[in-house]
């Protein structure tokens, strides 16, 4: 369930991030995004940084943690963190501010490229001495044989679109609150999904998971359980779900299994 996102920062909040900034000048809130209940790019009369957070309680709070924990593995395919605050009940990431727009993954999109050169990139990041799930532990209740998924390779693991912000240098990759461990070409597959989705024949979309050398490595056999997997993933997500990217992306993910 997506988490709430507060459109007013509390007074709580602002003090927090002006006693590490300065006075705040303005702020705007960032509507994208389903796991913080702040997220939002605060001015002050030096810098602007992006400032996401939960309340201390909230059950997801230890995404946080992890975002903290994963953010000098990916200092060059993320914004960078420049500090973590928890107080006043409240946890608290600012990141260095990137302009750029959500990445698109329409056929023809300009994007595509950068998307997979970042992810090229990340394929190669172990972020060796942070515990992370595995994929095996997280795709055990969907498949037969979660085994195939092992490895040792850092993955986000969440493509959402607004994850991926594209500027003057490239992609970046923001909303690490679902990082795992596992076979590297598994980040590809997961951005399969998203790519029929938003318009791609399976084949297409393949073909786009090909640009990454992970992906061409992957025994076909794997692919083909994480691809039964992630549709069996995605049914259970849209039980009784109405909104329509969720079910949207439950006929993707039907789609490319089938094409296996």
């Amino acid at each position: 369930m997506a988490t709430v996102r507060l459109t007013d920062l509390p007074a709580e909040v602002l003090e927090l991030i002006e006693a590490q900034t300065g006075p705040v000048l303005a702020y705007e809130s960032v509507g994208a995004g389903l796991n913080s209940a702040v997220a939002a790019r605060v001015r002050t009369a030096d810098t602007t940084v992006f400032v996401k957070g939960l309340p201390r309680d909230h059950r997801r709070v230890w995404t946080q943690q992890r975002e903290a924990d994963i953010a000098p593995s990916v200092h060059r395919l993320a914004p960078n963190l420049l500090w973590h605050v928890q107080e006043a009940g409240w946890d608290l990431l600012a990141f260095t501010n990137v302009n750029g727009h959500h990445a698109d993954y329409a056929p023809g999109s300009p994007d595509l490229p950068l998307v997979a050169d970042a992810m090229t990139r990340l394929s190669s990041i172990t972020a060796s001495g942070i515990d992370l799930r595995s994929m095996p532990d997280r795709m055990t209740a969907y498949s037969e044989t979660p085994e195939l998924f092992h490895g040792t390779a850092l993955l986000h693991t969440d493509w959402f679109p607004s994850n991926v912000l594209v500027g003057d240098d490239g992609a970046v990759l923001v909303d690490w609150a679902w990082a795992s461990r596992g076979a590297a070409w598994i980040d590809p597959a997961l951005w399969v999904v998203w790519l029929i989705k938003s318009g791609h024949t399976p084949q297409e979309a393949e073909g786009w998971a090909a640009r990454i050398p992970s992906w061409t490595a992957a025994p076909p056999t794997a692919v083909t359980a994480f691809a039964q997997a992630t549709a069996a993933v995605w049914e259970e997500i849209a039980e009784g779900e109405q909104a329509t990217w969720v079910l949207d992306m439950l006929q993707a993910a039907l789609t490319w299994r089938d094409s296996r």
